[in-house]
């Protein structure tokens, strides 16, 4: 069960990640970037022998400087097994550089108890620093979804604490979607993703996901928001990456390696609404996404 004031005031080390431009063309390619060979806007991304230099994913901000399984330390009371991701936020400050040094600060700024039954959500926040320039690149809010820990509050802990609040983001619009892309995901993709950071065996071994309640290894829901950024990337910025200033998503429902994945759009003044629906399955596996791109 939830330790609630030393999960509130865990410290999680900072972490310096040093990569190269083989890690960058590797976390595009775990997304399916070069599917189509002959498509250069995706070679970009992966061919650093291009003229212009290698393009980076926005999305990479979410594995630089990853703090580990810090959940499955005992100390916690998580019920590791059970932790599904619940949303993700990035504010983009710059563009990521393709090789280089960051710093990543971490830092628990929310937990709440949904009650016995209903599990509970940690949110953490990470910075990233260019070591090199002292930039800020980016900042990262990352949501678990504790679904073994509902009711640690009535066991004489407190309920929660904020030092986020996250408001409720209102639903896509209900007309035709603007646009729309469908991306193939690969059966070996959840192994190819686990590379880039995330090594939990639910995404590796078949025991261990069904176990936890999933009839065959699940993709890291990282995994499927990076498939995000690379529709949206393609659909309204032109696969420049320069332009994506923040990208959001919650997710409802696991990706199974091997999903064709619809990403539907709306245009809503400045930001750009979405969701993604799993279509073999029918399955709505992100929702309330949003983006902002600039121009």
């Amino acid at each position: 069960m939830i330790h609630y004031r030393r999960l509130r005031d865990w410290v999680i080390p900072d972490i310096e990640h040093r990569y190269s431009v083989d890690d960058t063309m590797h976390y595009a390619l775990a997304l399916g970037l070069g599917d189509d060979p002959m498509d250069e806007d995706q070679l970009a991304f992966v061919d650093e022998t291009r003229p212009g230099g290698l393009r980076v994913l926005p999305s990479m901000a979410v594995v630089l400087g990853f703090p580990g399984s810090w959940m499955q330390d005992p100390g916690t009371g998580i019920d590791f097994a059970r932790i599904v991701h619940g949303d993700e936020l990035i504010e983009l400050h710059r563009p990521l550089p393709a090789a280089g040094a960051v710093r990543a600060s971490h830092r628990v700024v929310r937990i709440v108890d949904k009650g016995p039954g209903r599990g509970a959500t940690i949110t953490y926040d990470k910075t990233l620093v260019d070591t090199a320039t002292g930039a800020a690149l980016a900042t990262v809010r990352h949501t678990t979804f504790a679904r073994g820990d509902g009711g640690y509050s009535q066991q004489g802990g407190d309920a929660g604490f904020s030092d986020a609040p996250l408001p409720v983001p209102p639903p896509v619009p209900t007309r035709p979607p603007d646009r729309v892309l469908d991306l193939r995901t690969l059966p070996q993709q959840a192994l190819l993703y686990r590379l880039c950071a995330d090594r939990n065996p639910l995404h590796s071994q078949p025991a261990v996901a069904r176990a936890a309640g999933f009839e065959r290894p699940i993709l890291h829901g990282l995994g499927t928001y990076g498939m995000a950024c690379r529709a949206l990337l393609a659909l309204w910025a032109g696969y420049d990456p320069a332009r994506l200033k923040r990208l959001y998503a919650r997710f409802t429902a696991p990706v199974i390696p091997g999903d064709t994945l619809r990403f539907e759009t709306w245009r809503e003044g400045a930001e750009i609404n979405f969701r993604t629906r799993a279509v073999e399955r029918d399955a709505l596996v992100l929702d309330f996404g949003r983006a902002v791109i600039g121009d």
